[in-house]
């Protein structure tokens, strides 16, 4: 089954996940989880009771959406506030323009790479 949202990821099958996971997972650095947390009030992981970070699935999904509006979209952290607030999500899965963008960066990456 091909996926329509380029920001998600097939997830591994548990429960929670720790921070370092978390950090793999969706390539970020560990600092920057803990900033989302405090900018993103959707982010709450659980705490175990020695105050290890435990992220549920939604979480990790979140933060994959947050990354992409942020990296991708090059959107700020305000106006990804607003875009995760909204009712309307994001229209981005056919969107001719949205395929040309990725294209686009795709190819810079690889001459990026060759270069």
């Amino acid at each position: 089954m091909q996926n329509n949202r380029p920001y998600q990821k097939e997830l591994p099958d548990k429960l929670y996940f720790k921070i370092g996971e978390v950090g793999k997972i969706t390539e970020l650095p560990t600092y920057v989880l803990r900033f989302w947390e405090t900018e993103f009030a959707r982010i709450k992981p659980k705490r175990t009771s020695s105050g290890q970070r435990l992220y549920s699935k939604n979480d990790v999904e979140l933060i994959l959406k947050i990354k992409h509006l942020l990296y991708n979209k090059k959107y700020t952290i305000q106006g990804a506030k607003r875009c995760l607030k909204s009712k309307e999500p994001e229209k981005e899965a056919d969107s001719s323009s949205t395929i040309l963008d990725e294209i686009r960066s795709e190819l810079k990456n690889i001459r990026d790479i060759l270069a």
